[in-house]
């Protein structure tokens, strides 16, 4: 007697997971492709350097505070120093990066 009311429980169950099985693998093949994990910007370097470009480089808003540039630079700096590895191109364009923000509050204070 028993039985037919497990068996039952278990087709229920099995019916179940597979309709979550296929709902979560739609929803997996729906999402946007790696661009997720990418958190870069993605184009080059203009020729002249811009305000938007240079806080485009440390990760940081065209408005933001002296301090949240230094540190932004350290940290973007750590990363791509030529004496770890990194490239001396992309330290200067850091650097000019720093710059450019610095100058442009420096000149509005």
């Amino acid at each position: 007697m028993a039985t037919p009311l497990v068996v039952g429980i278990a087709v229920a169950g099995s019916a179940y997971a597979g309709r979550y099985s296929i709902q979560a693998w739609n929803a997996f093949k729906a999402r946007p492709a790696a661009t997720a994990f990418r958190k870069f910007y993605p184009g080059g370097f203009q020729p002249q350097m811009t305000r938007r470009e240079a806080a485009l480089i440390l990760g940081v808003r065209e408005s933001s505070a002296m301090d949240k540039i230094k540190e932004a630079h350290r940290r973007v700096m750590l990363a791509n120093h030529p004496d770890a590895g990194g490239s001396h191109y992309l330290a200067s364009k850091i650097s000019e990066a720093k710059d450019m923000m610095m100058r442009k509050k420096s000149n509005n204070a």
